[in-house]
């Protein structure tokens, strides 16, 4: 099983961009797919949920920026980042996970990405 995210890159502060990860080796269509980020001298943190009925969920810092959609016949799941900040300056892993896990905790999740940076220049 892997999950292969992609789409990160440098960005002026206010530009967009769009993430992908597909997965391999099993489909996830009855799990929930998310990201996180990891800053500079920070820790993981949730950054986006969708469920497998579609359900979503965000973090604040990113609610009414970014969004997270699925395509279950692709399985692959994106999210579009835009009004980018600095701040939002992390490497972004994508995640799989069962329902009924903590949905913003690494912990909920058993599949994981190798990461995308995304670098936002102000």
């Amino acid at each position: 099983v892997q999950l292969q995210a992609f789409g990160g890159g440098l960005v002026q502060a206010g530009g967009s961009l769009r993430l992908s990860c597909a997965a391999s080796g099993r489909t996830f269509s009855d799990y929930a797919l998310g990201w996180f980020r990891q800053g500079p001298g920070k820790e993981r943190e949730f950054v986006s949920r969708v469920s497998w009925t579609g359900s979503t969920y965000y973090a604040d810092s990113v609610k009414g920026r970014f969004t997270i959609s699925r395509d279950n016949a692709k399985n692959t799941v994106y999210l579009q980042m835009d009004s980018l900040k600095p701040e939002d300056t992390a490497v972004y892993y994508c995640a799989a996970g069962p329902p009924g896990r903590p949905w913003s905790r690494a912990t909920g999740y058993d599949y994981w990405g190798q990461g995308t940076l995304v670098t936002v220049s102000s």
